[in-house]
């Protein structure tokens, strides 16, 4: 049977800590998550962070397409070796932090991407937010977190795991935890164990935002420090022309109390705030 361990030795290669590179041993574990976006014949994968190649050929076995993003070069020449007899896998040497999604399939400019991977931890939050930038070419997103970063996604209104990542994956995409992944099942095993979540994008935001830009930063800023309030975190908010007793008078109008703390708002709520916010901006 082909192991990573197995792989790795055969091309001479070691992982990388600094690009956080450890790969699932478990068979049955990468099968169970390539069957978790419901892969179609017809459909256009992106894989992110495609390694050694093992979850790459079981997607190239469903999909219409497969585009390998890998940033490290010598797992791309390993990819080039071990994938080489796959002609519906296009293997890319990209940043996914710079990858342009949007166009990822030229002779499929319609097609909606499904995305998947093993993602890098130390930069899974940018990962998450760069493809929410792109999220009107992208039907799914399964991806695989650290543990305490998927507890944070899922996190409700009220709870301490609840912050930016919380609001904004809600806010765009309907988030479901598929599986949990110990740490026993990597190599190199890592120090955390880790989750596979499943965000389907919603055909529009779950609260008609005016401007996105502006709800996220609205958002970072009420969350920028937690044990202030939600008034006084906003009245620094740079992009705001209003005074903290304008802003406390729109909290006022839309019923939410400036005591509050941004933990306990909900996702409508800051839908409502950063549309009044940005409109007393305007007006």
């Amino acid at each position: 049977m082909t192991t990573p361990r197995n792989i790795l030795k055969k091309h001479g290669i070691r992982p990388l800590k600094r690009l956080g590179q450890s790969f699932l041993e478990d068979r049955n574990i990468t099968a169970k998550i390539v069957s978790i976006p419901d892969i179609k014949s017809d459909d256009i994968v992106v894989e992110i962070g495609s390694g050694l190649g093992i979850m790459t050929a079981l997607i190239a076995m469903g999909a219409k397409k497969v585009i390998a993003l890998e940033v490290d070069k010598y797992m791309v020449d390993i990819l080039r070796e071990e994938l080489k007899d796959l002609s519906n896998v296009e293997i890319v040497r990209a940043d996914v932090l710079k990858y342009d999604f949007s166009s990822a399939c030229p002779e499929y400019p319609s097609k909606k991407l499904k995305v998947i991977g093993n993602i890098p931890y130390n930069i899974s939050s940018q990962i998450l937010f760069r493809l929410i930038e792109f999220r009107n070419c992208l039907s799914s997103m399964t991806l695989m977190f650290q543990r305490e970063v998927a507890e944070r996604i899922m996190a409700s209104p009220g709870t301490k795991e609840y912050g930016i990542l919380s609001v904004v994956v809600s806010m765009y995409t309907k988030p479901s935890l598929e599986m949990a992944v110990p740490a026993s099942c990597f190599y190199p095993k890592p120090n955390v164990d880790s989750a596979v979540l499943k965000m389907i994008v919603r055909e529009s935001p779950l609260f008609d935002i005016k401007d996105a830009d502006f709800f996220l930063k609205v958002v970072k800023a009420s969350f920028s420090k937690r044990r202030k309030t939600l008034l006084n975190n906003l009245k620094g908010l740079d992009l705001l022309k209003s005074s903290k007793k304008d802003v406390a008078g729109i909290l006022e109008l839309l019923g939410i109390d400036g005591n509050r703390r941004g933990e306990t708002l909900t996702v409508e709520e800051f839908g409502k705030l950063s549309n009044a916010l940005l409109q007393s901006q305007t007006s």
